[in-house]
């Protein structure tokens, strides 16, 4: 059976218990550009589909299952001026998001002898999650008390 490289996904499929940004949103650098000369920044990397700048986010899974290492991924977003996070009105230090567009991929990473599945994650822009019930302190279960 064949597997797709790259599936759509909402942010609620893959950030269940939310999802938020916890760092500045910065370009994606093209490594595979020629070098430039000393003391000249790489010029930023275009997506080779849209022509669109990658811009990366680090955002924070709130699972309380991940594992240590799984708790910050990098969202990279595709857009033509650098992505601004949501205002922040949840009273936390990290910003709520929801991602638009979201396309989930892997690749197997190769490290000496062991391989692993690694996931990549790919948005055309970022909103103020729309809806959603913040995540309860119990890994995002609902509370049976009522809102006061």
């Amino acid at each position: 059976m064949a597997m797709p490289k790259k599936m759509q996904l909402t942010t609620e499929q893959v950030f269940p218990n939310g999802a938020f940004v916890v760092g500045e949103v910065e370009p994606v650098r093209d490594y595979d550009a020629p070098a430039p000369p000393k003391g000249v920044d790489r010029p930023q990397k275009r997506d080779q589909e849209t022509g669109l700048m990658v811009w990366t986010v680090p955002i924070l899974d709130a699972d309380p299952e991940a594992k240590k290492n799984q708790k910050t991924v990098n969202v990279k977003i595709l857009s033509a001026t650098q992505p601004v996070p949501p205002v922040n009105n949840s009273g936390m230090p990290f910003i709520p998001v929801e991602f638009t567009d979201l396309e989930v991929g892997y690749y197997v990473k190769t490290e000496g002898d062991f391989s692993r599945l690694e996931w990549t994650f790919m948005a055309r822009g970022m909103t103020e999650p729309a809806g959603r019930k913040p995540a309860a302190g119990n890994g995002g279960a609902s509370s049976s008390k009522a809102a006061a």
